[in-house]
């Protein structure tokens, strides 16, 4: 479930990210030690063992994701202000993720995007590269081999949305007027790595479409059949004719592993409130008007979180919610682009001071709140991919 370009801001604008699932293998490890310092708490260098693809993962409780206060001063502020200047260095991201005009991280090899066009948003599927860029009044998706050879143009792409195993990847089409003016309509695609085959659906007479999952072997996505009207969710199959509009679930931010999704159920200037519904009936598990749900960790266990009002660059918080019942288990602040899980028990966000300001690509544990540099703080090009 990964955001993209904005991150939180573009899920509440209804401006493409993303979301929220990985590209790369999931990169668990030992959770950092923490201190009473303000800043930040740079991550632990002990490795730990990753679990076995043969042994069940179980789903954390409230209980134990929750440091004690006997080994952590987060378990009694769990808000931590990130300085970027105070960080240590850590390894690099493990999804993709977009330095310059290279895509890193994840599945395969590097590979540099040839040209001077915009590129705004970049995924890996197994070892494919995958990259949205500016073309003309609007956009279209670039495929690369593990060799860095172009070897498809898909038009008129606006969005990807990868699976959490970074094997199926979904992408959506719109069509724009000469004068750059939006169009009905939309086209979702969905393709699997190991068989490179792409399958496609046309949705005619909707509008904002954007995706929000690629879970279960099924598509989410959310859209409006006015202009102007309220979007509601839509699933579709790969294969099926048509996707199905799912009524229960109004204006949909992300779509998790356990068929839950998160609501914009209310929208004011100053505070908007989300919830958790279950798909696809819309029962409403839990609400808050603290933050707006964006995304999913994969196991679905954390529900990532942006900042109850959106406005002018990046956004100041990211949270991390119980999925169980939206308690906070940690809340960051800074300055943030992107907010994207690398795993069950990481979350990256895309940060820096300001607009020209340095950036980094930082990762922090959830649990505990403790932070590292996934990247250098350095000027240039840097996005964390779908």
């Amino acid at each position: 479930m990964r955001v993209q370009n904005g991150g939180l801001a573009a899920l509440v604008a209804a401006v493409a990210v993303a979301a929220v699932t990985g590209g790369g293998a999931l990169a668990y490890r030992q959770g950092p030690q923490t201190s009473a310092d303000a800043a930040a708490v740079p991550l632990s260098t002990s490795p730990s063992t990753s679990p076995s693809a043969t042994t069940p993962v179980t789903t954390p409780t409230a209980a134990s994701r929750t440091p004690s206060a006997t080994t952590s001063t987060q378990a009694s502020r769990p808000k931590t202000k990130i300085d970027l200047k105070k960080l240590t260095p850590g390894r690099a991201p493990q999804v993709a993720y977009l330095t310059g005009r290279t895509i890193r991280g994840g599945a395969g090899n590097d590979v540099t995007i040839p040209g001077t066009m915009d590129i705004q948003q970049v995924a890996r599927l197994g070892i494919t590269s995958l990259a949205v860029v500016t073309k003309g009044f609007g956009n279209e998706l670039l495929t690369f081999s593990d060799d860095g050879k172009l070897i498809r143009h898909t038009p008129d792409v606006t969005q990807i949305f990868t699976s959490a195993d970074g094997t199926a990847a979904a992408y959506l089409g719109t069509k724009l007027k000469s004068t750059g003016e939006a169009m009905p309509g939309a086209t979702v695609y969905a393709e699997d790595a190991k068989t490179q085959n792409v399958q496609k659906v046309q949705i005619p007479g909707v509008w904002n479409a954007m995706l929000r999952g690629y879970t279960n072997g099924k598509v989410y996505f959310d859209a409006s059949t006015t202009q102007d009207g309220t979007t509601t969710l839509y699933e579709w199959t790969p294969g099926d004719s048509k996707a199905t509009q799912l009524k229960a679930i109004p204006s949909a931010m992300a779509v998790s592993s356990v068929d839950t999704a998160g609501s914009l159920t209310t929208q004011a200037n100053q505070n908007s409130c989300s919830s958790l519904l279950t798909v696809p009936t819309g029962k409403v598990l839990w609400r808050t008007c603290d933050y707006i749900i964006a995304g999913f960790t994969p196991d679905a266990a954390t529900v990532i979180a942006g900042p109850k009002y959106e406005d002018g660059y990046g956004q100041g918080i990211a949270a991390a919610l119980d999925a169980k019942n939206g308690s906070l288990i940690h809340e960051w602040s800074g300055v943030f682009r992107q907010a994207v899980p690398e795993d069950d028990q990481h979350l990256l966000l895309l940060a820096d001071d300001g607009e020209g300001t340095p950036a980094a690509i930082v990762r922090c544990t959830i649990t505990t709140g403790a932070c590292e540099l996934a990247t250098p703080l350095a000027k240039g090009e840097l996005q964390i991919g779908a």
